[in-house]
């Protein structure tokens, strides 16, 4: 039987996992934009395709902060106050791209649209390659002392090759995720573009997700502690990624979108999984980890939170489902209002 320890360090991987998936199909929407729109209906329709839910999904992210910090303070505590920079940057970009998606179409204007049009692609990039540099961090290691103190450098600690990949893995498969969404979303001309650049980026995806473990292999110990478990995972990934190419070449796009989010799935399990059961790695020397002991609030505050999440989550997924449901028609140009 899972401890309250192990039980909320579960549900904070299934909120990242939820962030991912749903959040994911956004900012690869976002990035789409500028890469695959040609005019400015056809980006219209892209951001009015994630209209309903972009900001509900953000939610997802808020909540797996907030269960951090309820339930792993220390882990809260040293991750925020190390990562200061990078989790800055994705705070603005998500403000950025926030306020874009709502201010963009307040003028006729093409210099101000294009200025939104910038921000929303940028703010739509940064976050998953920011957090893809963060979790791989976390696998790999940092300098904590003994103090639960993070003390690491911008530049080799926090950005360093490994970490680098991880990011850009996050970024590619979070816009493939987007591009299989928006099929599911758009028709005509866009959504054929869509599918065709989504099944071109799958290659550079698997080489992405290729590099990014061979690194893991060699950057990190996961693999001597959980090997087996991993190594299933890591089929499942490879597999998923496989069958989302062969379903969007068959034109099935639902089921090109559902593998997507499988590999998302497989693949923030796999973070989760090699970092159990420390929530950071110290670099300096293993008996500094934080763990999901040494991080955790106490026992009553655990049960109390348990109650009130478990109270509380039925009514937050039903709403959520429901507004997927009401909106689940696909957008064209008759729903485009000036």
């Amino acid at each position: 039987m899972l401890s309250l320890n192990e039980l909320w360090f579960l549900l904070i991987a299934v909120l990242f996992t939820g962030f991912f998936f749903l959040e994911g199909f956004d900012f690869g929407i976002g990035m789409s934009t500028g890469i695959l729109a040609k005019t400015d209906n056809e980006r219209r329709l892209l951001i009015n395709s994630i209209g309903p839910f972009w900001d509900g999904n953000e939610v997802w992210l808020l909540t797996a902060g907030g269960a951090m910090f309820a339930a792993f303070p220390n882990w809260y505590a040293t991750l925020f106050s190390g990562f200061y920079t990078p989790l800055v940057l994705l705070l603005l970009a998500l403000i950025g791209r926030g306020v874009a998606f709502e201010y963009r179409g307040k003028v006729q204007k093409e210099s101000w649209k294009k200025t939104w049009d910038i921000l929303i692609f940028t703010g739509s990039l940064l976050p998953p390659l920011l957090l893809g540099v963060v979790f791989s961090d976390l696998i790999q290691g940092l300098p904590i002392d003994q103090a639960m103190e993070m003390k690491a450098s911008f530049f080799g600690d926090i950005v360093n090759v490994y970490s680098v990949v991880g990011g850009l893995t996050m970024v590619m498969l979070c816009l493939v995720h987007g591009l299989l969404f928006a099929t599911l979303r758009v028709s005509g001309d866009l959504h054929d573009r869509a599918r065709k650049m989504a099944r071109n980026l799958m290659v550079p995806l698997a080489v992405l997700v290729v590099a990014f473990l061979t690194l893991t292999y060699f950057n990190t110990n996961v693999f001597e502690v959980r090997g087996g478990i991993l190594a299933a995972v890591i089929v499942v990934m490879i597999a998923a990624l496989a069958l989302a190419a062969m379903f969007s070449g068959k034109k099935r796009d639902g089921w090109a979108f559902g593998m997507t989010g499988v590999v998302i799935a497989a693949t923030i399990a796999f973070f989760f999984i090699g970092l159990f059961p420390n929530v950071m790695i110290s670099s300096i020397d293993t008996a500094f980890n934080l763990t999901i002991t040494n991080a955790a609030s106490g026992h009553y505050s655990l049960k109390v939170m348990t109650i009130v999440a478990l109270s509380l989550l039925p009514f937050v997924l039903g709403y959520q489902i429901w507004s997927y449901f009401v909106f689940h028609k696909r957008v064209n140009e008759k729903h485009l209002e000036y």
